[in-house]
């Protein structure tokens, strides 16, 4: 069973950097795809980034490339989403998933999901 948590989230201003991290306490987190999504208030859940089980592949929304890195470190259970050059629009609760299934961008692919970290921009 996996069970996700997440941690990391705050305030920056903009321009700053955040890290934020993925735990899986049910410690099978390496045999799934691992993704990050976010929700601004009124807006949808959107797609972020995502990382797959070895890590070799990765994606990553249009809004973020260039400034978001994704990661894992298998041996920790744990995925990792590094924010840079953060701006006001990436304000928005941030929610780590995990899916066994090979399609990445879509929130109902996702069978696992955090309790979501709140990431405030401040301009």
């Amino acid at each position: 069973q996996v069970q996700l948590v997440e941690s990391g989230g705050g305030l920056v201003q903009a321009g700053g950097s955040l890290r934020l991290s993925c735990a899986d306490s049910g410690r099978t987190f390496s045999s799934y795809v691992g993704g990050w999504f976010r929700q601004a208030p009124g807006k949808e859940r959107e797609f972020v980034a995502a990382i797959s089980w070895g890590g070799n592949s990765k994606a990553y929304a249009d809004s973020v490339k260039g400034r978001f890195t994704v990661s894992r470190d298998n041996a920790k259970n744990t995925v990792y989403l590094q924010m840079n050059s953060l701006k006001p629009e990436d304000t928005a609760v941030y929610y780590c998933a995990a899916t066994s299934k090979p399609t990445w961008y879509y929130n109902h692919e996702y069978e696992y999901w955090g309790q979501g970290t709140q990431v405030t921009v401040s301009s």
